[in-house]
């Protein structure tokens, strides 16, 4: 193990979108039992300090190959097309037009009925874009592509949550 290893070197998986998320979690929990700082108690503080070092590392790797969205912006980082999201609010035509008919459907919502129909709405598209994101990056390796979906796919998640936050509203 090395500090400057990828996640994807850490955790001993390829560096591919699609992951086994039961072949993470089992990596997961060997990589923290080799590191548990418990382990390292006889050798003296400082190489508990290094074993704690390693599990905050293994646990933030762990965090963000579990995460699609993470482990997505990870991936075009890696392969020089960074987010920017907070510089770089760029939509295709279509995603735009979506995101707005959405606002309105929500703004327009006053029932649980038009919300539920909303959120199926919503999860469709998450489920597509989380489609989309495989097939640029594991089968195209087109991240500048994968990148902008990211952030099609962040916008859907936080309308997901305005989505709930109508739920809450109606009493549900």
């Amino acid at each position: 193990m090395n500090l400057n290893d990828t996640d994807f070197e850490l955790f001993a998986v390829p560096a591919t979108f699609a992951q086994d998320r039961a072949v993470l979690d089992a990596r997961w929990k060997e990589l923290q039992r080799e590191a548990h700082p418990d382990r390292f108690a006889a050798q003296g503080a400082a190489a508990q300090r290094m074993a704690m070092q390693w599990s905050v590392r293994i646990n933030e790797a762990y965090q963000r190959l579990k995460d699609p969205i993470r482990r997505a912006s990870y991936l075009c980082e890696l392969n020089g097309a960074p987010l920017n999201a907070e510089n770089n609010t760029a939509m295709p035509p279509d995603f735009l037009m979506q995101q707005m008919e959405w606002r309105e459907a929500l703004d327009d919502a006053d029932d649980l009925a038009a919300v539920e129909r909303l959120q199926a709405e919503v999860e469709a598209g998450r489920a597509r874009a989380l489609s989309s994101l495989d097939w640029l990056i594991d089968e195209k390796g087109d991240y500048p592509a994968a990148a902008q979906q990211v952030r099609a796919l962040m916008f859907i998640e936080r309308f997901g949550q305005d989505v709930e936050a109508r739920f809450d509203q109606l009493g549900q």
